[in-house]
């Protein structure tokens, strides 16, 4: 839970820096707000949240 919450508050943070900032307008922004909105409501939401976390505990695994 705490992965996904942080992945949605970065993405919207990018979201809003790249509203700002000109590059994507608020028009088709509304629409990738609705694409992922209702993307998480298809039967891939499951693969994609697996696929997110193995990137993330790849990453994680990671020693420097």
């Amino acid at each position: 839970m705490a992965i996904s919450l942080s992945v949605v508050l970065l993405l919207a943070i990018i979201l809003a820096v790249l509203i700002r900032g000109g590059n994507i307008k608020a028009g088709p922004a509304i629409v990738a707000i609705l694409l992922g909105f209702f993307l998480a409501s298809t039967g891939m939401a499951p693969s994609i949240t697996r696929f997110l976390n193995s990137i993330a505990d790849s990453i994680n695994s990671i020693k420097f």
